[in-house]
């Protein structure tokens, strides 16, 4: 690891800047490593294989940014549903606070991409140089035969998945079958291959090189997320009072006789922490809460016969001896913010009606006289079949007595997420219209009644 970072000893002497030395994280199983490994492959096998999902005939989920649309299984949105994806960054970020001041950093530790995808890399790391005494020695060493082929192995396997990963992603914005059949052919485009080159260097780059330094310096969460914690929160503690005074013991004898604490300063802890910090020394925003020393520290207290939880998943208030209150204000506002929110958005997709219209009068000519002592007004109609199928509409109007459509005659027929302009001529008897009056201009879907929408407009005739 080669990134900087600002470094000056207990003492206010030293190098104002100092290398970050590579962590190698040590192996560890445990409950929380099995969650993380599920947690890892449930999300990564998804990003891999819903790309390649086709629903009613088109990319289960695909973000077509040329043709403004997004397809989202049997859900395609529109520009015009920006609604909807506010309500989501909405959702997301409650549930961020909520799970937050619950529960800590559980994003960190388990659903965050940055976690994923490094654990994906150290996985490959793990089997092509082995475990963490034989990764260091391998570093330490002269480049030799073994060397070159383990680290060329190595990063082989990472720049292909990393290009992999690129390609996927890229997948969902572009079809990711054609796109497959593009780059096989070499009629590629640029934009397309730039933005392929692009995340797969972000991939290799955050997830192969600098790992726990984006957790450490380039997240923003790590920054404010002690905004959201109270003393409440379920974080990842170490029982002081417990554990000190550490020093070493044989197993299987009492430390309290000894004058000694349960913790036996065997710094598992910190091998198996993939940033690197030392939880002994309190809560400290490097920790993602990803569980790894609770792993370590309960297997070591199973080996020295004392209970396991010297380093638990606990509360503050519980550290010192205090009830812990999971229902409290913040909670009981995050949950209901997220409750009328979800609710909300869910309602909106059920009742939402897949057209849209947009009426503009013609502004050329206020009216015209045609036969039979009627006024005509000229209207362009936008209708927007925002449905996955074809639909035939009929066209309606009302708001002045005897008025009608004079064209369209025939239904309206409209495919499948398609645009189409209409110009609509409304007539009414010039008895019944002076001046401006306001009317209602209505297309209803006529196979499927629920789908109907309706526009204000304005019918102008002649003044008396």
């Amino acid at each position: 690891m080669k990134p900087a970072l600002a470094a000056v000893d207990d003492a206010g002497e030293g190098a104002f800047y100092a290398a970050a030395e590579k962590i190698y994280p040590r192996e560890i199983d445990g409950r929380f490593a099995r969650m993380r490994k599920v947690a890892a492959i449930a999300l990564l096998g998804l990003f891999y294989s819903v790309a390649w999902l086709q629903w009613q005939g088109h990319q289960a989920l695909l973000f077509d940014l040329p043709a403004r649309k997004f397809h989202i299984f049997g859900l395609t949105l529109w520009p015009q549903d920006f609604l909807y994806l506010a309500l989501l960054l909405i959702i997301a970020a409650l549930s961020l606070f909520f799970f937050t001041a619950l529960a800590g950093r559980l994003w960190c530790g388990y659903a965050c991409p940055q976690t994923a995808w490094t654990e994906l890399f150290i996985w490959i790391e793990q089997w092509t140089e082995g475990d963490r005494s034989r990764r260091m020695k391998l570093d330490r060493g002269p480049w030799n035969l073994e060397k070159i082929t383990r680290k060329g192995v190595k990063q082989l396997l990472w720049v292909t998945l990393a290009v992999y990963t690129g390609f996927t992603f890229v997948g969902y914005f572009t079809p990711i079958r054609s796109l497959g059949g593009q780059l096989l052919s070499g009629s590629v485009g640029a934009w397309a291959l730039f933005w392929i080159f692009l995340y797969s260097l972000a991939t290799y780059g955050n997830a192969g090189f600098l790992r726990e330094q984006v957790c450490k310096y380039m997240c923003p969460y790590a920054r404010f997320q002690s905004a959201m914690f109270d003393k409440d929160t379920l974080i990842i503690s170490y029982d002081e009072a417990r554990g000190e005074p550490r020093g070493a013991r044989r197993r299987g004898t009492a430390a309290r006789p000894q004058g000694l604490g349960d913790c036996i300063d065997c710094t598992l802890c910190v091998q198996v922490c993939p940033t690197g910090i030392d939880i002994r020394r309190g809560l400290q925003y490097e920790c993602i809460a990803c569980g790894a020393c609770i792993d370590a520290c309960d297997g070591v207290m199973d080996k020295m016969g004392s209970p396991r939880g010297l380093i638990r998943y606990t509360t503050e208030q519980a550290l010192h001896g205090r009830q812990t209150h999971i229902i409290r204000p913040r909670m009981i506002v995050y949950a209901a913010l997220l409750t009328v929110v979800a609710g909300f958005l869910v309602y909106s997709l059920f009742t939402r009606t897949p057209l849209i219209l947009d009426v503009i009068r013609d502004r050329n000519a206020l009216y015209r006289e045609v036969h039979g002592d009627r006024i005509e007004n000229i209207y362009s109609l936008k209708v927007i079949n925002l449905d996955n199928a074809p639909h035939t509409y009929r066209l309606l109007a009302g708001g002045i007595d005897q008025m009608q459509v004079a064209t369209p005659t025939e239904p309206i027929q409209i495919p499948a997420g398609t645009v189409s302009t209409v110009i609509a001529r409304l007539e009414a008897p010039a008895a019944a219209v002076s001046g401006v009056h306001q009317i209602t201009i209505t297309v209803a879907a006529l196979d499927n009644p629920a789908i109907s929408v309706s526009e204000k407009a304005r019918f102008i005739g002649p003044r008396t």
